[in-house]
C-alpha cells in the first residue's frame, strides 16, 4: 500500500497531498533550477492521478520555457513544483514535503551546469544533460 504524504510552502498557503508512489530524488543542477533555489533543485514527483492541492489559493505559476511551468508561493515564495507539458506526473520539490524520509536519491542531472562552489559526489548516478529518467517505484 502506498504511502500518504503531506506537504506545502513555508507559510502554509499552498497545501498538497499526494496518495500514490513517490519518484527516488533527483538532484537537478540546471542553471533555472539554481536561479529559482539560489542552489539546485532536489525533487520527487508524483503521478498526477496521485496528487491533490488542498489549498492553493497563493499558488503561482511561472511559464519558464515553452515545454515547462514552475509553481511557487505568491505569499511566502517557497519553490514548490515544476510541470512539464504532457507529462503523466508533477515534480515535487523534496523539501516541501512534511515527510520525505525514506526517499531514495536517484541522481544528478544537468551537471554540466552546475554552480562552480560545490562538488558532486563521483559515486552518485550523473548525466550532463536531462536525459537522465528516475523510474516510480512499482505498486
Amino acid at each position: 500500500m502506498s504511502q500518504s504524504r503531506t506537504g506545502g510552502c513555508l507559510c502554509g498557503a499552498v497545501r498538497y497531498r499526494t496518495d500514490g508512489p513517490l519518484r527516488p530524488v533527483v538532484m537537478c543542477h540546471c542553471s533555472q533550477c539554481r536561479r529559482q533555489t539560489g542552489h539546485f533543485l532536489a525533487a520527487t514527483a508524483a503521478r498526477r492521478a496521485d496528487f491533490v492541492l488542498l489549498h492553493d489559493e497563493q499558488l503561482r505559476w511561472y511559464a519558464a520555457s515553452d515545454s515547462a511551468r514552475r509553481g511557487f508561493c505568491g505569499r511566502c515564495g517557497s519553490t514548490l513544483f515544476w510541470d512539464g507539458e504532457g507529462l503523466d506526473y508533477l515534480s515535487i520539490a523534496a523539501g516541501s514535503l512534511d515527510d520525505s524520509s525514506a526517499l531514495p536519491l536517484a541522481g544528478h542531472i544537468f551537471t554540466a551546469d552546475k554552480g562552480g562552489y560545490y562538488d558532486i559526489d563521483p559515486s552518485e548516478p550523473q548525466v550532463p544533460d536531462g536525459s537522465f529518467h528516475a523510474q516510480f517505484p512499482r505498486t
